[in-house]
């Protein structure tokens, strides 16, 4: 059983991930967070942590945000676009048990505090940006990470603010060039 409640979006997400674990959870019920949800959240955040579970599109990242806003020291979790994507939908209720395990094993928390470790530079000389393949392999690399994806200067942020390593890095990056070198 996992301590933390994990935190959705959908009564669908909610099925998929007690598929996966033996955890309570709450769904959000979409970005409008109605006040008594918010309690509910307010509630387990302060008695047993949380772990902020959103799908990988806009409006999950979105939720994620305020989440975060209202209760700055929840964990995150993160399930890669790639796991979760069907040919009209993506979210957690299309991704694998083991997909969300994956993510459940890789949890991070937000630093609060500016730590520049990784700067564009970064992102530059390893592809990352600028690139007609960046963004796909961004969203590669988030995986490996276990961040999820974002844009050029979002997964700049995600690399400074979730704690990465240069030696996580490192070898995220290692294990790209060595999925992309059997591919070929």
């Amino acid at each position: 059983m996992i301590k933390q409640v994990i935190v959705v979006e959908g009564k669908s997400d909610i099925a998929r991930v007690k598929q996966a674990v033996d955890a309570d959870i709450i769904a959000t019920g979409g970005l409008a967070l109605r006040s008594v949800v918010i309690e509910d959240i307010r509630r387990a955040y302060e008695k047993r942590g949380i772990i902020i579970l959103t799908d990988p599109d806009g409006p999950g990242e979105r939720i994620r945000r305020k989440l975060t806003k209202l209760f700055p020291k929840a964990l995150h979790a993160f399930v890669p676009k790639m796991d979760a994507v069907t040919c009209d939908d993506v979210g957690i209720e299309n991704a694998s048990p083991e997909a969300i395990q994956r993510a459940l094993s890789q949890i991070h928390i937000l630093i609060q505090e500016d730590k520049e470790i990784f700067t564009m530079n970064d992102l530059w000389n390893a592809e990352l940006v600028g690139g007609i393949n960046s963004s796909k392999k961004r969203e590669e690399i988030g995986a490996l990470l276990g961040i999820g994806y974002g844009n050029g200067k979002q997964f700049l942020t995600k690399l400074n603010h979730f704690g990465i390593t240069r030696k996580e890095w490192e070898i995220a990056l290692q294990k790209y060039r060595e999925i992309k070198d059997e591919g070929c």
